[in-house]
This record gives structure tokens, sequence and C-alpha cells, in this order.
């Protein structure tokens, strides 16, 4: 498939959990002008810890690097695992711009501010060692997961999360979600932006907070999603998982991109009124702290 723009995050690059071969096949298998990486695109942290690099972990990256020289633009928007790159921020490497953030504009107009979210992470900005202990929570509950998702291949299942399953059920995870959506928006407000794109949270979603559009991308570790934006201006999250599974049940190659996963239809004015002006083309790449 062709789109305009595609957005991933969160593939955690170094760690064990990183879904590098779903990854290559939906970048095999899709094109676009604008590619964003929003943050966590390698794991940092993971790397310092213990080493866990394969070859197709760099074989993404080439594959990227090969996007990048011919007719797609990668932006790479920094997260939190991935803070080395901090000292990097407004240099091309690879020909790849390194950035805090971005404004992309889309093909009707409209202005996202584009952003990992881990500025408005209380526990990343204040207590980096009760994050690391959260991390490292987060990582025995994937190890469960593999091999809970192994039994249900064998009985005949489908691939279901463990902890997407707590992140909707448990209270105080319910609240940090909410907690973190609202104040997206409110970033997103303060660049008098139409709506965010971000990541971080580990949960794909589009809708409507407050008459802003919030767009989450997910991530590569397990939902394995994308956002992706067509040439009208139309968003659109994929799950390969899902196009996958659609893909097998009728038995042929063909991709699915709708999925039964909700679209965001395009309008035209952002939600302080202005219509962005044709120079606004570009994505705008700044610091943003």
């Amino acid at each position: 498939m062709n789109y305009r723009s595609i957005w991933i995050s969160d593939v955690h690059l170094g760690s064990r959990h990183s879904q590098t071969g779903p990854l290559l096949e939906f970048l095999r298998q899709n094109e676009c002008q604008y590619l964003y990486l929003v943050g966590d695109f390698i794991d940092g942290w993971e790397l310092k810890r213990r080493w866990h690099w394969s070859e197709d972990a760099n074989t993404v990256i080439q594959k990227i690097l090969r996007k990048n020289r011919k007719d797609t633009r990668v932006i790479y928007v920094h997260g939190n695992h991935d803070e080395f790159l901090q000292d990097f921020t407004g240099l091309n490497v690879g020909g790849v711009k390194i950035v805090p953030h971005a404004v992309h504009v889309t093909a009707d107009r409209r202005r996202y501010l584009v952003i990992h979210g881990h500025q408005l992470d209380g526990l990343v900005q204040f207590n980096r060692l009760l994050e690391r202990v959260g991390a490292r929570l987060y990582e025995a509950i994937l190890v469960f997961n593999t091999y809970f998702n192994r039994i249900r291949r064998r009985l005949g299942f489908g691939y279901w999360s463990v902890s997407a399953y707590l992140k909707q059920n448990t209270k105080s995870a319910v609240r940090y979600v909410t907690g973190f959506e609202e104040g997206m928006v409110q970033l997103a407000r303060q660049h008098r932006a139409y709506g965010v794109i971000c990541g971080h949270i580990h949960r794909a979603e589009i809708r409507s907070i407050q008459g802003v559009q919030y767009l989450n991308c997910g991530d590569w570790v397990e939902s394995c999603t994308a956002l992706v934006e067509d040439f009208s201006g139309r968003f659109q999250l994929l799950n390969f998982h899902e196009t996958t599974a659609c893909s097998t049940r009728r038995g042929s190659g063909a991709h699915d991109p709708g999925a039964g996963i909700p679209a965001v239809e395009p309008t035209s004015r952002s939600p302080g009124g202005r219509r962005p002006s044709r120079d606004e083309s570009e994505p705008e790449l700044a610091g943003l702290f």
C-alpha cells in the first residue's frame, strides 16, 4: 500500500521483545512520503543492561535508511528509552532528522503535534528509579505473555495481550492513561494544533477528547500497530496481527488495512480556527522544552 504518512512508535530495538519480524514485513508492504519514528525506536536502557541486538534489528534500520534515500522523508522523534539521542537533536544522522518533536501538516492542511509523550510522565521527570522499576515489571509481564500466547496458539486461539487487559481493567492504570491522554490534548492546544500524535503508553487509539484529536501509534512490542494518513488527510490505525489473521482466513495475501479499527475523517479547521497556509506543508522540526 502507498500512504502519504506513516507513524510507528515504541519499537524498542535492542529488547528481546521487539517484534522486528512483523515490522520488517510491514515496512516491505507499505510505502509513504513521510515516515515518523515516534520515540523509543531503540531501547538504550535495555542495551545498557543486557545486549540483545538481532540481525533483524540491523535489517530494520537498513530498510528505513533505504526508504530515506529514495522517496521517503524519515523524521526521528526521540523518547525516553532512546534519550541518548538528545545529544544529536537537530542533526541529520544518515539523512534522518532527530528532533524532540515535530508538527505535521496533513494533506488537508491540519496541524498535528507529533511527540513521544514521556515529557508529561511524572515518573520520567521526577523519579527515574521508580520508572525503571516499572519497566522491569512490564518486561516480566511480557515474558509471561510470550509463554501464555504460545499455549494459546497450540490450542488454536489467536494473540491476546495480558498487559493490554491489565491497562484496560486496572483502576490505577485507567487513571494514568486517562491523565496522559488529557495532558497530551492540553499540549496540543498550547501549540494551536488540531490534534496530537504520540506513543509511550503502548496503547493504540484514535479518538476525540474535548474537541481535540488524540492519536496514539501503539507499539511494536505487543500490539504491532501503526498510524497512517492517506492522500486526502484521513487517518487510520493498522494492526499487523489482525490484518495477517484476516489474510490467512481469506486464504490469500491481500492486505486489509481497515481490520475493524476506527479512522478519523478530515475536517478543515484547527481548534484555534486557523486554517494552515500553503507554506506549512513540510513538517515543522524544533525543540519543545
